[in-house]
């Protein structure tokens, strides 16, 4: 059954976005904003909180980047919207059940996995995915258990982004530094103790196929407690390749890092090394079972751009591996999905084959981009919604009433999060942050979000 009439406010589209990061806000935000049609959206999360990838992912001394949320916060706060948070799609709420209550679907889940080295060794204790170090350090509530020890004194992060970046930073900053961020607290006690020393950035190309932005790169130079360490020789161009460069932010990259390879050491209690041409080809066992090394192949460029290996090898002196190669999509119950790709199959926004759902974001076209990124592809997916509502190709949920969606949650006892839950814990988060003198305290474990809800009410009640 489709819609033969326009929407109209006794009988909105029904709108589920699932997953509640930027780019499912970003397209609650574009569903608000345009006037044509009555709408109603209810953005899930399977975790208690919102905001995703800006709660989760950005690094924890980027505070201004998390700045985004006040605009997240006042789209969230729109009577037309709920949040529905402790909710995972697949279980909670089927496939099935989110057709019979919404005329259309909007897949927002973001990239969580990761991509793998794929060399020896790369099960050992010590070695592990970027995105695990980041969700630890962030207080995810999936990683937050986890007991991350720092005896290490020297860590590899093999790749060149960002996320790299962040990575590096955090393990070289001083504890008076990490107390400016809202870094976790356990993460914080961790890191207290941490006997990093030497941190190396590798990269298996030159610096001007690194993928990592200035500001972040500049950074490095401006740490009080580690020292920025570039060899000129991996960081050597021609003038005709650096002729050829046209994108400002490379241009800038490689001027920061001549600048760091023309430095003297401070002799800083630590060193963060930036490589490049080396790519890892072995994780070696310490005979325990642990991470005892890096072996790395110095590389040479070929005519394409390519990294060739020279069969020159060097083994640089790690107990912690930190692989940042990339993040990958993850499938969700009854959704189409590209396992090459680790997206969601779709054309423009459209999922393929498929009337009435839609997908944005990194699950929609990989993991590329800045937060602002996923505005324009969030709007841009929406607009292709908005169109099918108003050619009358949606198909009318027959169960689209709010209350039928509470009554299905209820009945299977899920005890759902909502956004007044979320800014009653985040109001304590910011109180519990000012008393220890940091930006903000977060409360790291589910059981704890649910239980100070839980609190919270009792407290309100009486």
């Amino acid at each position: 059954m489709t819609s033969a009439l326009p929407f109209t406010p006794e009988r909105p589209l029904r709108v589920a976005v699932i997953g509640s990061g930027p780019s499912g806000i970003f397209a609650t935000e574009a569903l608000l904003k345009q006037q044509d049609v009555p709408v109603e959206v209810d953005v899930f999360d399977r975790l208690p909180t919102p905001y995703g990838l800006v709660r989760y992912g950005v690094a924890p001394d980027h505070l201004t980047i998390k700045s985004v949320t006040r605009g997240f916060e006042k789209t969230l706060s729109d009577p037309r919207v709920r949040f529905l948070g402790n909710v995972e799609f697949g279980t909670d709420l089927t496939y099935e059940e989110a057709k019979a209550h919404y005329d259309a679907l909007v897949y927002t889940v973001g990239a969580s996995s990761d991509r793998r080295l794929g060399i020896p060794g790369e099960h050992l204790q010590g070695s592990m995915s970027a995105t695990e170090f980041v969700a630890w350090y962030n207080g995810h509530p999936d990683a937050a258990t986890r007991e991350i020890v720092l005896h290490a004194t020297g860590v590899a992060v093999i790749g060149v982004g960002n996320v790299a970046l962040d990575v590096s930073r955090i393990l070289v900053k001083t504890v008076d530094e990490l107390r400016e961020s809202d870094i976790a607290t356990h993460a914080l006690g961790a890191l207290e103790q941490s006997h990093v020393k030497d941190v190396w950035v590798l990269g298996r190309r030159g610096p001007l196929q690194a993928k990592f932005t200035t500001k972040e790169l500049r950074e490095f130079g401006e740490l009080s407690g580690a020292d920025p360490v570039v060899r000129a020789e991996e960081i050597a161009v021609t003038a005709a390749e650096e002729a050829r460069v046209t994108d400002n932010v490379v241009k800038k990259n490689l001027e920061v890092l001549r600048d760091f390879a023309g430095r003297t050491p401070e002799g800083k209690d630590r060193r963060i090394h930036l490589r490049f041409l080396v790519s890892p080809v072995e994780i070696l066992d310490d005979g325990q079972g642990h991470v005892g090394g890096l072996k790395v192949e110095k590389n040479r460029l070929d005519e394409q751009g390519n990294a060739v290996g020279t069969g020159e090898y060097e083994v640089l002196p790690v107990q912690m591996v930190l692989r940042s190669v990339g993040y990958k999509g993850v499938a969700l119950p009854g959704v189409p999905f590209d396992e090459r790709q680790g997206v969601i199959p779709n054309v423009e926004g459209r999922v393929a084959g498929r009337v009435g759902e839609y997908t944005a974001g990194w699950i929609k076209r990989g993991p590329s981009g800045v937060i602002g990124t996923n505005r324009k592809d969030a709007v841009d997916t929406v607009s292709h919604l908005l169109e099918d509502a108003n050619t009358g190709r949606l198909p009318l949920a027959p169960q689209p009433a709010r209350a039928a969606v509470d009554a299905l949650l209820r009945e299977k006892g899920v005890d759902v999060y909502t956004f007044h839950d979320w800014q009653v814990l985040d109001a304590h988060e910011l109180a519990q942050g000012q008393a220890q003198g940091r930006p903000r305290a977060k409360v790291v474990h589910r059981h704890e979000m649910l239980q100070h809800r839980r609190t919270a009410t009792q407290e309100t009640e009486g």
